[in-house]
């Protein structure tokens, strides 16, 4: 080993500190030794109307109250916020937070398995509590996120996803529920056609070989189910192992997947081996409406912030998918897309308010990031609106969560107050600053 040069190491030495600089480190609090009130503001239950000059009140990470002057605040530390809002939680149901960093950083993505069939893949015991995305997304109002494994190339039974709440010190903190469900990204035969037809060819034989690999995997599985139960197995396999929940109807089965054809296949997949389907993506999901609300299928709207896949198909085709679900009667969520930047999972409701800009009602813009999220991931017991039992998740707001303008002041987790500090918001202060100091704008500007 050389010796350091003193010139390098007085580099390094001014250098690491503006380094160290750019990172907010946040830490993860108890939750409150007491009760706690937060009133004055305008309370959204979600389940029902919102409550004006109201209060809500949470003690031991549970919500105890929910209404106006008649709930107390004796022993409590009261939190007055004349003037703003209390939403729950948001619930963003689909994303990669927690097991992306960097992209471009093949160490810090830890999103895929090897190879076409990893039922018993965990995106829980993948999850990075000290991610930068974790502080990012929480600031917006995203409180809950499911961390979604993703295919590598040849990928399609990627594993199993975990509901995580955006505040702890270790992965298992993190995690609220595990499995939420075992998702498959469908292979779709759909293909530009603006590519060489070599390519075309390629592509198409690529995805034939993952539809040949799901079917292989299903069979496989209930040979494994049907030895297990004569006795006859040999030796453990944890794959087909871990997908008998989803053989048997106690895990849903979370099918990605986005145009015409490839929903079809899906749901006809999913009846011929009795499976508990939820949708995820589902850009063409309007096409089939009736028959997904025939048979009560949920779909996880993947975007709204996307293009139609067909150059016939009107502009807002996309923007109007949820609007029409909600009028066939489809069970639905909106999240936003794990193929979009992973700093992007704090844009959820505003994929929510351009849904609702083009035909849904605000309500259920609404709903469909809190409480219908919620009852789709089965955590509606504890999540998704203010009501006394549930968990106190929640966020303290100047306005509409929908609109951009709107900032959050104070949020919790499970009844922990949690800092809405991120690289971003300091990054904001940052150039304030230095428009403060070439006399652009006044300090009390800020």
């Amino acid at each position: 080993m050389t010796k350091a040069r003193p010139f390098l190491l007085a580099t390094l030495c001014a250098v690491a500190p503006a380094a160290t600089a750019q990172n907010v480190v946040t830490i993860p609090r108890p939750v409150e030794p007491g009760p706690v009130v937060i009133t004055g503001a305008t309370i959204h239950p979600v389940s029902r109307a919102p409550i004006a000059d109201g209060r809500i009140r949470f003690e031991a990470g549970k919500i105890t109250a929910v209404g106006g002057a008649e709930v107390p605040t004796a022993g409590a530390r009261v939190i007055e916020a004349r003037g703003q809002h209390v939403y729950p939680g948001l619930i963003n149901a689909n994303t990669v937070v927690g097991l992306v960093e960097v992209s471009a950083a093949r160490a810090t993505v830890d999103t895929a398995e090897v190879g076409p069939v990893n039922p018993n893949a965990r995106a829980a015991i993948a999850l990075n509590p000290d991610s930068e995305m974790i502080p990012v997304t929480r600031a917006n109002g995203v409180l809950v996120a499911l961390a979604v494994p993703q295919p590598g190339a040849t990928g399609v039974v990627t594993g199993q996803s975990a509901l995580v709440g955006l505040d702890g010190w270790t992965w298992e903190e993190l995690t609220i529920k595990t499995p939420v469900g075992m998702h498959i990204h469908w292979p779709s035969l759909l293909v530009p056609e603006f590519l060489p037809a070599p390519l075309i060819e390629q592509v198409r034989k690529a995805q034939r070989d993952k539809r040949d690999a799901l079917a292989a995997a299903m069979r496989d599985a209930k040979a494994w189910r049907e030895a297990a139960r004569g006795g006859t197995v040999r030796q453990p396999d944890l794959r087909w192992q871990a997908m008998q929940p989803m053989l048997d109807g106690s895990l849903p089965v979370y099918i990605h997947a986005d145009d015409l054809e490839s929903i079809q296949s899906a749901l006809a997949f999913a009846a011929e081996h009795g499976l508990r389907m939820v949708l995820v993506g589902g850009l063409e999901a309007w096409r089939l409406a009736p028959l997904l609300a025939a048979r009560r299928v949920p779909v996880i709207v993947g975007g709204v912030h996307r293009l139609p896949l067909r150059r016939s198909d009107p502009f807002d085709a996309v923007f109007a998918n949820a609007s029409r679900l909600a009028q066939a009667g489809v069970p639905f969520a909106i999240a936003t897309q794990t193929d979009d930047f992973t700093w992007n999972a704090r844009n959820l409701p505003y994929h929510a308010a351009t849904a609702a800009a083009y035909g849904l009602d605000r309500a259920l813009a609404l709903r469909a990031i809190t409480l219908s999220a919620a009852e789709i991931l089965g955590v509606a017991d504890r999540l998704g609106s203010l009501e006394v039992g549930k968990d106190a998740t929640l966020f303290v707001t100047t306005g509409d969560p929908l609109d951009i303008r709107t900032d959050p002041t104070m949020a919790f987790i499970g009844g922990r107050e949690v800092d809405l500090r991120s690289r971003h918001t300091m990054l904001n202060e940052k150039y304030l600053r230095r428009l403060e100091q070439t006399g652009k704008i006044a300090p009390a500007a800020r």
